[in-house]
């Protein structure tokens, strides 16, 4: 490694970049899903309450009765229509039941076609992460590049750097691989 401030700098903006690309990718695929019931599922409904926008998980207890059952408990009952609403105005494929104390998402077992549907879904997502990455590379590359011309760095100093961040690169690469694998493993199983 290069003792030089703006080559840390830029690893380290590397780095920084990388971990919150695949925080992003996990947290898109916490709202896939999977045959199970998820409470993550409802991390991005927002319901109309109280003059304005709240996030459903901020108005009550959202718990797993069991493996295809969701139950949302909200503190303020008088809420219980708009967050009905909300649920199904955000498209996520299920209708909520509301007995007037709770409301309750009944998760239907998934077909065939319904996995490979999501598969696909999850390899965009994937794909998307991947591109962040390279754009990630790129713009570090451009880093080296623009230091090269300017004789702040020497063409063995800047050969070095360029393969640290290929080699940074490769890893979170894998790490993606990884991480979509073993989202489309959790689909497909039954």
């Amino acid at each position: 490694m290069i003792e030089n401030e703006k080559i840390e700098e830029m690893m380290l903006e590397l780095d920084d970049r990388c971990e919150k690309t695949m925080g992003a990718l996990e947290n898109e695929y916490m709202g896939i899903r999977a045959g199970r019931a998820n409470p993550h599922i409802l991390d991005r409904i927002e319901v109309e309450a109280y003059g304005g926008m709240s996030k459903l998980i901020e108005l009550g207890n959202v718990s797993a009765l069991d493996a295809r059952c969701l139950q949302i408990n909200l503190w303020d009952k008088s809420l219980l229509k708009a967050v009905e609403k909300a649920i199904l105005q955000s498209n996520i494929g299920i209708t909520p039941t509301n007995d007037g104390n709770v409301i309750r998402l009944v998760f239907p077992v998934m077909t065939e076609e319904r996995r490979r549907e999501l598969v696909k879904q999850i390899k965009k997502i994937g794909e998307d992460s991947k591109v962040a990455v390279r754009n990630i590379r790129r713009d570090s590359m451009d880093v080296i590049k623009k230091m090269k011309t300017a004789k702040e760095l020497s063409e063995d100093e800047a050969a070095s750097c360029e393969a640290d961040v290929e080699k940074e690169i490769s890893s979170v690469m894998g790490k993606l691989e990884n991480i979509i694998a073993a989202k489309e493993k959790e689909v497909m199983s039954i």
